[in-house]
């Protein structure tokens, strides 16, 4: 049995009369002017299912600001777990009902069932509804993209060379559990660990040695895993178990393929690979090579912002592979239209969306003065403002940056720690929307 909303507020609610308590306290508030939100998130908790059967769940109200909560403090579930049992000011923002401490695990599999087109959505109402009340001012706007990384190692061929035989050898050891049917294997577990080891620690020269004997190691355990898939396929056994071991393990096994092919055009053959062909992590399939100005390599997703005068987020995208912030100019304008109905007067962004291209096509949609950091060739006529009122756009973009900055060190936007590509994109969305109510009760307070 789960509810939308706590239907009744406790006797023993209070927060602290400490600064965070208060603006805890704020938040609350706030929250409760959005009941629409709840609405929103209904389907990822209750779908086609009798919300009123069953046992008693959390409240989806307490799912959306523990989920709050956890973002503005940047912790895991287990401190998350704590503070809620420990902080009456925290059970109170939360509404946690008299009795219930949710544990890491509820709280985990609680949060993650909300879906990133849900949070979009809500990030959409939030930022439209502070527009109609004035909240938020969408005439003059500031862009800039920065890169949320994945949470992965720096990838290593020799390191995903040892996941791979680390994953496949242990769908292997447990197949007999999962499927009933007998597998003999080979275990290259401790080799390979030991074979990637010495390939970390060692010079190119012995590195050159060392990388065909890991491949060979490689290679044998995907012909141990072909037989196996065969085996259990022979055995025309369709459980739902069976089944999902088959997926996952012809999953991990086409990926050790890519890797063991880009190991050997990277390595032994001394190819180039294109970025767009390489695998970076067996687990964070999804995650993008990004370099960002011929900076150092990132490995995540690269996402775009705008921002208003106050600070308040007016748009977040996260993009797929490593689009130019010229190519993603535009599309940020349309979806801008889309969102408030309106199109910006003046709209300025980093020197990286500067193009010609972007001043016309800004233009012909209704934008009057469309400027960059760096003029790259556009004179000030064209960009619609004189000198004077340039420098001052200029200072006004830089404040995107502070933007950025709080949303990685405060909101624990600097990498995403959700698993898979939909964990990726909820996170994101989850760091905006707690970023943007926070900003709200600060502007209030001021």
């Amino acid at each position: 049995m789960r509810e939308t909303r706590t239907a009744q507020t406790s006797i023993f609610d209070f927060y602290s009369k400490h600064e965070r308590g208060l603006q805890l306290e704020k938040l609350s508030n706030l929250l409760d002017e959005y009941p629409e939100v709840l609405d929103l998130l209904e389907n990822d908790f209750i779908g086609s299912c009798d919300p009123s059967t069953g046992r008693r769940a959390m409240t989806i109200e307490s799912v959306f600001r523990c989920m709050l909560l956890k973002q503005m403090l940047s912790i895991s579930y287990e401190l998350l777990s704590f503070y809620l049992s420990d902080s009456l000011s925290y059970r109170t923002f939360s509404r946690i009902e008299v009795g219930d401490s949710p544990s890491k695990s509820t709280l985990q599999s609680n949060i993650r069932r909300i879906r990133p087109i849900t949070l979009c959505a809500v990030f959409d109402l939030l930022a439209q509804r502070g527009f109609e009340v004035g909240n938020i001012d969408p005439d003059l706007i500031r862009i800039d993209s920065t890169v949320v990384k994945s949470n992965i190692a720096a990838p290593i061929d020799s390191q995903l060379l040892d996941d791979g035989i680390r994953v496949l050898s242990r769908y292997l050891a447990k197949s007999k559990n999962v499927t009933g049917i007998k597998t003999r294997f080979k275990d290259f577990r401790k080799t390979s660990k030991s074979l990637a080891f010495r390939i970390f620690n060692a010079k190119k020269a012995e590195k050159d040695e060392l990388y065909p004997d890991l491949l060979i190691l490689s290679n044998m355990v995907v012909k141990q895993v072909d037989k196996a898939i065969e085996k259990v396929k022979d055995s025309n056994n369709t459980t739902t178990q069976v089944l999902s071991w088959l997926e996952e393990i012809e999953n991990y096994r086409n990926i050790m393929l890519m890797v063991i092919d880009q190991t050997e055009r990277r390595i032994i053959e001394e190819e180039n690979v294109p970025s767009n062909e390489k695998v970076v992590s067996f687990f964070e399939l999804h995650t993008d090579i990004i370099v960002k100005d011929k900076r150092e390599v990132q490995y995540g997703h690269k996402i775009n912002i705008a921002s208003d005068a106050r600070g308040l987020l007016t748009h977040v995208s996260v993009e797929e592979g490593n689009a130019s912030d010229a190519e993603r100019f535009i599309p940020i304008l349309k979806a801008h239209a889309q969102r408030y109905d309106c199109m910006p007067t003046t709209v300025v962004s980093d020197g990286g969306y500067a193009s010609k291209k972007n001043v016309e096509d800004g233009n012909k949609l209704g934008v009057k003065r469309v400027v960059f950091h760096k003029k790259r060739g556009i004179n000030l006529n064209d960009m619609g403002v004189k000198q004077k009122k340039y420098d001052a756009l200029k200072n006004f973009r830089a404040g995107v940056e502070g933007n950025i900055s709080e949303l990685k060190r405060a909101f624990g936007l600097g990498k995403a720690l959700w698993k898979g590509y939909e964990g990726f994109h909820a996170y994101v969305w989850a760091s905006a929307i707690t970023y943007n109510l926070v900003r709200l009760v600060r502007i209030d307070t001021d």
